[in-house]
């Protein structure tokens, strides 16, 4: 209560001239994201910087046992403070606040602290959170901006599908990168005309980008097909996982990131399932509905479109991953990405991904139970599986990492062969 009651508002008045600094994520998403925003008047600035400074920066402020994407996103926001790039009484923060029992909720109040540590709590913070935590006049969650967001999203999950599965069989490099650059610069243009984002219309570009990435130029070669799964922000942050998305690429590697959709879908799911159980609002009911079956629509029109190039593997729906779950683990288990991160895993390996990263910051207890505490009993399911869990902190080192993942990939290039030899 003390930190809702001291927070500085973003107001009205800031929204005109202060610029609003956002840690990254998911590249591809957020940039789609940060657009939208900007296209509602806002002046977001989306950080991309990485390195060890980064880190460094975070544990000024965050514990280390706290949280890595805490100290990560927290550590990115202050460098940029101290970097002298921008008038520090016209800069804002923005941070997602999820209201749930994972230390996510938290991140609001530990970079509150960190700003009041170097005396700069006069800087607002807008948490960005469907929970009804904090509310700031200059800063409106919209249902125009959502349906933009959500639309972004499924974009974002569609244009990274599609790269990763193109990239490493494209005849000329890089042109992958490029045609999301492309299609990341058409789709904001067409927000801020007000266009894309209906359902009707965003089928219709998911037609078009699934048919601009299979007329790309490819040379198919055997490639070592890799899932990787994991605690959200860990998952798809290059500054978070060493950039391993790159590091598999290097490697000769496949690789298969499960999209956002699917996430949402069961987040809305859980609500679903907490009234069922213990009853609640009829309106939140209502609500959580109406935002289930938009999702699902969104999913199942990106699959429809995949589906319609062989050469592409399209992701399972949100039910098939919830019964796959349901053979290995209990629904009650979602806190953080709960049984789905499970599910993920074992819809990797059923599509032909069977040798999977599971990214996990270290002393997460969710991803440890529903990812390395899973591997055993996903084995005994689905014995093909080749499952490596990654712990990343602060004191974790790369060349560790990309070791364990190496020796992974060395497992899969021998099941490969003794497959092969079986063959002939």
């Amino acid at each position: 209560m003390a930190d809702e009651k001291n927070r500085i508002e973003f107001t009205k008045e800031m929204k005109k001239e202060y610029t609003i600094l956002t840690p990254n994520m998911a590249p591809i998403h957020f940039e789609l994201i940060k657009n939208v925003l900007r296209s509602f008047g806002y002046k977001v600035e989306l950080l991309r910087t990485s390195g060890r400074e980064i880190v460094d920066e975070g544990l000024k402020y965050v514990h280390n046992d706290t949280c890595y994407p805490a100290l990560l996103s927290i550590g990115q926001l202050m460098h940029a403070l101290h970097s002298g790039k921008y008038d520090l009484h016209k800069v804002a923060l923005v941070m997602t606040q999820t209201g749930g029992g994972c230390r996510a909720s938290n991140y609001i109040h530990l970079l509150r602290k960190a700003l009041k540590k170097d005396g700069l709590d006069f800087i607002p913070v807008i948490s960005i959170n469907l929970s009804g935590l904090e509310s700031n006049s200059g800063f409106k969650i919209t249902l125009p901006l959502i349906r933009r967001a959500l639309a972004a999203l499924s974009y974002g999950d569609l244009l990274m599908l599609l790269k990763n599965q193109t990239k490493p069989y494209e005849v000329e490099k890089g042109q992958s990168d490029k045609l999301v650059e492309q299609w990341v610069l058409t789709l904001t243009g067409l927000f801020e005309q007000g266009k894309a984002f209906t359902q009707r219309e965003v089928k219709v570009y998911f037609d078009q980008i699934a048919k601009s990435f299979a007329e790309i130029p490819v040379k198919k070669t055997e490639k070592i097909k890799v899932g990787v799964v994991g605690e959200i922000y860990v998952k798809y942050s290059p500054l978070a996982n060493n950039d391993l998305e790159n590091f598999l690429f290097e490697q000769g590697c496949e690789v298969m990131v499960p999209g956002i959709l699917g996430f949402m879908i069961f987040k809305v799911d859980n609500r679903l399932e907490d009234i069922r159980l213990y009853g609640g609002n009829a309106a939140k009911k209502q609500l959580c509905t109406v935002l289930k079956w938009y999702f699902t629509k969104y999913e199942s029109d990106l699959i429809e479109s995949v589906k319609k190039y062989p050469q592409f593997t399209a992701p399972a729906p949100y039910t098939h991953l919830k019964k796959l779950a349901g053979e290995v683990i209990g629904y009650g288990c979602k806190m953080g990405e709960g049984w789905l991160l499970t599910a993920e895993m074992m819809e990797l390996i059923e599509s032909g991904y069977q040798n999977v990263v599971c990214t996990q910051p270290f002393g997460c207890l969710p991803n440890h139970i529903v990812g390395k505490g899973m591997i055993r009993k996903v084995r005994e399911v689905q014995p093909q599986a080749n499952i490596v869990p990654i712990d990343y902190d602060p004191s974790a080192t790369k060349v560790n990492q990309e070791n364990r993942i190496k020796l992974m990939l060395a497992v899969a290039q021998d099941q490969r062969q003794t497959e092969e030899k079986r063959a002939v």
